[in-house]
């Protein structure tokens, strides 16, 4: 009998022994797989997920591009800058091109599928570097797609640096936090740009510089930006806008003929925007 039970006792340890050593052996699997993780990360990683997405590896690319060819015009450190002027818009177009391929994969003829295409913010920003394509150079054009390839380079940027490893290239990744810390001061910045490049080319057809359809054509863009989905700083930039011009004209110290002029523009700029909800 004591022997039984010294028989049942031992093999009761050994069955604890046995537990202990097969809880550590799937500890330590589950170290060997976090280790191997963290192996992953380095170059190999950043050229397979690269690899994994085209795409968007692209359009990191040409909005690098836009950015480099829009610093050369205004810096001309090498090259024509007047050639460099219109690469920066070709490279915008292929950027706008490529995520409304992105966006709208299927193409379809139909009209509901040019309303779905008209809502898309790539769309726009494919119509606004065609139309200033055939227009001599001008600075302003290049603010709005330098700043918004800057907001989208920075965040993709940011991806393909945690691929190498989360305390990598620490100075670039500080640099990257300040834009997305100013993302929507940029953003309300392009809405102005986009606002003020209106009377301005209205302005370029006086000195001859442009045709009368730019300002008729750059309207129509303006009108989809306005009514822009996934964007609406546009919107609420121009609506401020004629708050404030509101709000001036309504002051007794106005002239009277500025007044008739301010009351003008917001009668013409009236159907420009979505009634606000």
């Amino acid at each position: 009998m004591c022997h039984n039970l010294a028989y049942t006792v031992l093999s009761s340890k050994q069955r604890r022994i046995f537990q202990i050593l097969k809880t550590r052996k799937m500890a330590d699997n589950a170290g060997s797989r976090d280790s191997s993780a963290q192996v992953e990360r380095g170059w190999s990683a950043l050229k397979q997920y690269v690899i994994d997405n085209k795409i968007k590896a692209g359009l990191w690319f040409t909005r690098f591009l836009t950015m480099m060819f829009t610093i050369s015009y205004i810096i001309p450190i090498f090259g024509n800058s007047y050639n460099v002027y219109y690469k920066a818009l070709m490279s915008n177009a292929a950027t706008s091109a490529l995520r409304l391929h992105q966006r709208v994969p299927r193409v379809q003829f139909s009209r509901q599928f040019l309303e779905m295409l008209l809502l898309e913010d790539s769309c726009h920003y494919l119509l606004y570097s065609i139309i200033f394509l055939y227009v001599p150079p001008v600075t302003l054009v290049l603010v709005p797609i330098f700043l918004f390839a800057l907001l989208q380079f920075s965040s993709f940027s940011l991806t393909l640096l945690d691929c190498l490893g989360q305390n990598s290239w620490w100075g670039i990744r500080f640099m990257i936090s300040l834009v997305e810390f100013q993302s929507h001061k940029i953003l309300r910045f392009c809405a102005l740009s986009e606002i003020i490049i209106l009377p301005f080319t209205v302005f370029l057809v006086f000195t001859g510089r442009v045709g009368l359809l730019t300002p008729i054509i750059y309207y129509q863009f303006l009108k989809l930006r306005l009514a822009s989905q996934r964007n609406p700083s546009t919107r609420n930039v121009f609506y401020e806008i004629r708050s404030t011009l509101s709000t001036v004209s309504k002051k007794p110290a106005v002239p009277d003929i500025l007044r008739r002029m301010i009351e003008g523009l917001l009668s013409l700029t009236q159907q420009m925007a979505p009634v606000r909800q």
